[in-house]
């Protein structure tokens, strides 16, 4: 069913404790365009939420609202029981430290070898001495499948190989939320089933909550707790997978081929 616009008294309201995310009526415009129109949905700990929906419908302005790279116009944003939209400095950046992301583009540095790649957050952002970093990447490189590939460049990698590296890097620091922006976009089947499944082990073995952001239908089939639908700024839907394939709006259907 249709989310329902949140009421002022739900936005200054802390959602609760089992939500991990919580959006409450937000909007965003660039120029005249306004892009987000009275978005609210939550996201509960420990489970994989999709956000679909056709091209420039706002799903990626969304996502960044969740680690502040954008604020709302209007509305509010919580993560983990705080005021992401009124964050600033330090408690901005340990709170974005428990919060993973993997960009479409995969964004790994080309000039670094994997190792380095994941060795640069570590090094950065934690006090764990050479070898404990080390034991920690090799444990993440092994649980991607991909501990062949430490000494090489992400030039020499396929694309499938570059996006579970990507994954490793963002939960090189061990967080407790992951955002996804379409994470199988230009993979074939067989690495589209392999990411996703690894999205999976991540909430069924670290109890690790997530967002993604696709197109994909065969992703959404196997991450999808929850999915919400994005159109025209708004959600328009939100349910299981097969409750959104269901509907007889004529959105959906024309999105799903129904």
């Amino acid at each position: 069913m249709q989310e329902a616009h949140a009421t002022i008294e739900g936005i200054e309201a802390p959602p609760p404790s089992e939500i991990v995310v919580a959006l409450r009526d937000v909007h965003k415009r660039f120029g005249e365009r306004e892009v987000l129109r009275g978005v609210s949905l939550d996201v509960e700990e420990g489970t994989s939420a999709v956000v679909m929906g056709g091209s420039g419908t706002g799903k990626s302005v969304l996502l960044k609202h969740i680690v502040r790279l954008l604020v709302p116009d209007r509305g509010a944003v919580w993560v983990f029981g705080q005021r992401v939209d009124q964050l600033e400095g330090e408690t901005l950046d340990r709170l974005r430290l428990s919060i993973g992301y993997l960009f479409q583009s995969g964004a790994l540095f080309d000039s670094m070898t994997v190792y380095e790649n994941l060795d640069f957050l570590l090094e950065r952002h934690t006090r764990l001495s050479k070898s404990e970093r080390r034991d920690r990447i090799l444990e993440t490189l092994d649980w991607v499948g991909l501990r062949h590939t430490a000494t090489q460049y992400p030039a020499e990698l396929s694309g499938g190989q570059r996006k579970r590296i990507a994954l490793a890097r963002a939960i090189i620091l061990q967080p407790k939320l992951l955002l996804y922006d379409e994470p199988t976009t230009g993979l074939d089947p067989v690495s589209v089933r392999t990411v996703s499944e690894l999205i999976v082990r991540l909430r069924d073995e670290r109890g690790i909550t997530s967002i993604a952001i696709t197109h994909d239908l065969l992703c959404a089939e196997i991450i999808a707790d929850r999915a919400h639908f994005l159109h025209e700024g708004r959600i328009l839907m939100s349910g299981t997978l097969d409750e959104l394939r269901r509907s007889d709006h004529p959105v959906l259907r024309n999105f799903f081929g129904t």
